[in-house]
C-alpha cells in the first residue's frame, strides 16, 4: 500500500536502507582494500575487475565508494542525533524555564544561526584541526542552533496545552514535567528534524573533506575522493567525479525523501492531506 501510493518514499526509504546494508557489510562488498594500490590500476575505465574503474594511485573505486558510505553513514547519524538532542534539550530548557533564561538562551542562538552552516563548520575544523571526530563535533555544534529553534516554537505550544498546565498545578518537578509530558509530545518533530539533518551532514562532510578541513586524505570519503584525483583528473578519468558525486546526491535526496515521509506519517495535522 505505502509503496503503491506513494513511490518516492518508499524509494527513499529503500535507498537509506541499502546505504545501511552497505556500510554495515562493506568488508563483504568491496573487492578490494580500498588503501591497496595497483600499477596496473591507475586510471583503468569500469570494467569486470573494478567495476567503477581505478584512481590516480590505482585504488579501486567501487571500494572506496563502499567504505565511503560507513563515514557518510557515522557522520550523518552521530552528528545529527548529538546535534539534534542537545538542540531538543537547549529547546525545551528555554521554553521551560522562560524569562530572562529564555532571552538569553534565544539571543547566543540567534548569533550562531548568524553565521552560514559550512562558514561556522569551517571555522570549527580550522580551530580543531582535520579528523574524523572533528568533522563530527563541527557538525554537531552546527546543527544545536536551528533544531533549538524549531524546537521551541514546538514547545511554546505544547507548554499552554491542558495535561502541561494540570502537571504543573499538581506540583510537578521542571524535570518530571520536561521529561514526561513535553519532549515525548514534540519527538515525532525530532525524528523529522534529525531525519533532514543527516542528509544535510551527509553534504556537510563531502564539503568539509572536498575543501581540505574534513577527514583525513587517505580516508575513504566521498568528499575525500571529488577532492583528490577527480578535482585534477575529471577530463582523463570522468568516473572519478561521476560516482562520488552520483553516489551523494542519490543518498542525500533519499534521506530527505524519508524526512518527507516521516512528516506526513507522524504529523497529526497532516493526515488526510496526501
Amino acid at each position: 500500500f505505502f509503496v503503491t501510493r506513494k513511490p518516492l518514499r518508499a524509494f527513499g526509504a529503500s535507498v537509506a536502507f541499502v546505504l545501511v546494508l552497505v556500510a554495515v557489510f562493506a568488508r563483504l562488498i568491496a573487492n578490494h582494500d580500498p588503501f591497496d594500490t595497483s600499477v596496473h590500476a591507475i586510471w583503468i575505465a569500469p570494467g569486470a575487475e573494478y567495476y567503477l574503474g581505478g584512481d590516480n594511485l590505482g585504488r579501486d573505486v567501487f571500494s572506496r565508494l563502499v567504505y565511503g558510505a560507513r563515514i557518510s553513514l557515522f557522520v550523518g547519524i552521530v552528528a545529527s542525533f548529538v546535534g539534534c538532542t542537545i538542540g531538543m534539550a537547549v529547546g525545551v530548557g528555554s521554553v521551560h524555564f522562560g524569562g530572562k533564561t529564555d532571552l538569553i538562551v534565544q539571543r547566543f542562538i540567534d548569533a550562531l544561526i548568524a553565521f552560514p552552516t559550512l562558514i561556522l563548520a569551517i571555522a570549527i575544523m580550522a580551530a580543531l584541526g582535520a579528523s574524523l571526530l572533528n568533522v563530527v563535533i563541527a557538525l554537531s555544534i552546527v546543527y544545536v542552533p536551528s533544531t533549538a529553534r524549531i524546537m521551541r516554537a514546538q514547545f511554546l505550544a505544547i507548554k499552554e496545552m491542558d495535561y502541561v498546565l494540570s502537571a504543573r498545578a499538581a506540583g510537578a518537578g521542571a524535570g518530571r514535567i520536561m521529561m514526561k509530558h513535553m519532549i515525548p509530545n514534540a519527538f515525532s518533530l525530532y525524528l523529522v528534524i534529525f531525519t533532514f539533518h543527516l542528509g544535510g551532514a551527509i553534504i556537510a562532510e563531502a564539503s568539509l573533506s572536498f575543501l581540505g578541513v574534513g577527514t583525513p586524505i587517505d580516508v575513504p570519503s566521498w568528499g575525500g575522493m571529488l577532492s583528490g584525483a577527480a578535482s585534477q583528473y575529471v577530463a582523463l578519468a570522468p568516473w572519478l567525479a561521476v560516482f562520488p558525486g552520483g553516489a551523494i546526491a542519490l543518498v542525500v535526496f533519499s534521506w530527505n525523501v524519508l524526512g518527507d515521509a516521516l512528516r506526513d506519517v507522524l504529523d497529526p495535522r497532516l493526515k488526510g492531506t496526501n
